[in-house]
């Protein structure tokens, strides 16, 4: 990618530096993370989180550099929730719940995203990647223990051994060597790991191109995603427009056919570009550019994102268009997945076999935000004349036929649906049910009130229930037996598995003697079409694992079994 810094950010690169202590030894650690980007620094975090030491090592001194990643969805946020950061990123983040599209300087959508009382977290927020990955680092910091950052150290070669991963570092030119039980390799679309393993992402690259550039503006424009087809500032062609903190703008356009991608980034080139867009809209003020880079579309990934020891998260794994803002938002959907299961693992004496619903999952997530992201991709930047003709019919027909609006729809990132998986129950009572929540699907959040053992008292929505490592079991109503049933089937699991009960009820249970939530007007079983007794069992990542009409010791302790195997199967048989 060619870049072109122009003026320093309003943000402090902090150079980090570290020493290796191996003095020509082995070293040896249960997890090695290649790569310290928002994939990597997520997978350490929630490791820790969850009790399980881990190394990074990144090539880089600092955090990232440049324009990356701006869009932090609703999905994500809820897994930095979990992690303790969501905070710092909402104080610094600017949130947005809609967007408008014009065609030359009419505008033809305006499009909303799902945003209500049931909310606690704004649908995306705008924040520029390398915040994300400082407030990352400094939660870092507080688990010093448990995750060590190897700054300016570059993975350079690795081998797989029975049991363990072998890899070779280089650090300030010297050489060491770091053996771990697994390696997750989080090194970016460019991945050093993918090439060791002679793996090839497969796909389809595009060929159309976007100058991506990060300016200084004052303006009262909202925070909301602009997006302009064929205007007079680049006619045939798109611009898109974001809001950042601290009065930065990311303006992405794309160059025609026939410019020299080289040529078209050179600042000469850029700016006066930018200038007659912003006098388009009726921006006089002054601006500054500060960074101008190169982006072309591609929809590539892995077929599969475990190999052996080595498992593949993020960009490492698979490149998405920017359109829809899949690209972190997956990589950090890629390290929550990944990380709870590693725990059980490492930690807790679960199965190796665990770790391949990884790669079911997470491959088949990429699928399928891989196709929406085409088809984005093949509206904004069509690739030949059929698409260029129907985009232009599309928008011609779109300010008086409303039906035709959808088509220009970005098509925003959402969690995706595991319909098929061994991390998911093999047998439930999933056909029992008229709607709700699916077996495979995130939690749908409410809000509810929270009353511990002690009887105190809270307002919460259900997605903050969720622990990290924890897998949380939501029994409803407000009877004796169905209570007492739930507690036995959990107090005969093992304790590594980490069931947390929780009751649901439609009033206050007196006496006080089991932490419950309270629905009042049973809205949330109504969500979730539920009948006393209705079980739903979630996993540690917010995903249904499965529900039941009736839920029995043994038929909780079978579910988890079909799962976890290795030890903790032969435990509970014990």
């Amino acid at each position: 990618m060619v870049s072109t810094a122009l003026k320093p950010y309003p943000f402090e690169f902090v150079k980090r530096k570290s020493v290796w202590h191996d003095k020509g030894r082995v070293e040896r650690q249960p997890v090695v993370i290649a790569g310290g980007g928002v994939a990597g620094l997520t997978l350490a975090l929630a490791l820790a989180v969850q009790g399980v030491r881990s190394v990074v090592l990144e090539a880089d001194d600092s955090v990232c550099f440049g324009s990356r990643a701006i869009c932090i969805s609703r999905r994500s946020l809820e897994i930095f929730e979990r992690l303790g950061i969501a905070g710092a990123l909402l104080d610094k983040g600017l949130a947005w719940t809609s967007g408008r599209s014009f065609y030359r300087q009419q505008e033809v959508l305006h499009f909303s995203m799902p945003q209500d009382d049931d909310q606690h977290l704004p649908p995306m927020i705008n924040i520029q990647q390398y915040y994300v990955e400082e407030f990352l680092v400094r939660a870092l910091e507080k688990h010093a223990g448990l995750v060590d950052i190897r700054w300016s150290s570059r993975l350079i070669g690795l081998e797989q051994r029975s049991g363990s991963v072998v890899v070779e570092v280089e650090h300030e030119g010297r050489r060491h060597t770091l053996e771990g039980e697994w390696l997750a390799a989080c090194d970016g679309g460019r991945s050093t790991v993918r090439d060791a393993l002679g793996l090839s992402l497969r796909g389809t690259a595009y060929e159309g191109a976007y100058v991506i550039a990060d300016i200084e503006l004052e303006t009262n424009l909202p925070t909301e995603r602009l997006a302009w087809f064929d205007p007079p500032s680049n006619p045939g062609e798109t611009i898109l427009m974001h809001r950042q903190p601290d009065n930065i703008w990311r303006i992405d356009y794309q160059i025609g056919k026939d410019e020299d991608p080289e040529k078209a980034v050179l600042p000469e080139n850029v700016l006066p570009r930018i200038q007659a867009h912003l006098e388009m809209i009726d921006e006089t003020g002054k601006w500054a550019p500060l960074w101008i880079s190169l982006y072309r579309a591609n929809a590539l990934a892995l077929e599969h994102f475990r190999h052996e020891r080595v498992f593949f998260v993020g960009d490492a794994a698979h490149l998405v268009p920017i359109f829809g803002v899949r690209g972190a938002n997956s990589a950090i959907d890629d390290a929550d997945n990944l990380a709870w299961k590693l725990a059980h693992v490492v930690g807790r004496g679960a199965g190796e076999e665990l770790l391949d619903s990884y790669s079911s999952e997470r491959a088949h997530a990429a699928r399928e935000n891989l196709q929406q992201g085409m088809k984005s991709t093949e509206f904004m930047a069509p690739p030949s004349n059929g698409f260029q003709l129907m985009r232009r019919a599309v928008l011609s027909l779109a300010s008086k036929a409303p039906g035709v609006r959808p088509l220009i729809n970005p098509r925003q990132t959402s969690a995706i649906r595991y319909a098929e998986s061994s991390a998911l129950a093999q047998h439930d009572d999933e056909e029992l049910f008229r709607h709700g929540p699916q077996r495979g699907s995130v939690l749908q959040n409410l809000p509810l009130r929270l009353i511990d053992a002690k009887g105190r008292q809270s307002s919460i929505h259900l997605t903050q229930l969720l622990r990290p490592g924890e897998y949380l079991l939501l029994v409803f109503g407000n009877g004796p037996d169905a209570a007492c049933e739930a507690s036995r089937a959990v107090k005969e699991l093992p304790a590594e598995w980490a069931v947390r009960l929780l009751f649901v009820c439609s009033s206050m249970l007196e006496p006080v003697a089991q932490e419950h939530v309270v629905d009042s007007g049973a809205r949330m079983a109504a969500l979730y079409d539920a009948e006393p007794g209705t079980a739903y069992l979630v996993r540690p990542d917010g995903y249904v694992f499965g529900r039941w009409r009736s839920l029995s010791a043994s038929v909780l302790a079978t579910a988890l079994c079909s799962m976890s195997g290795g030890a903790v199967k032969e435990a509970w048989h014990d």
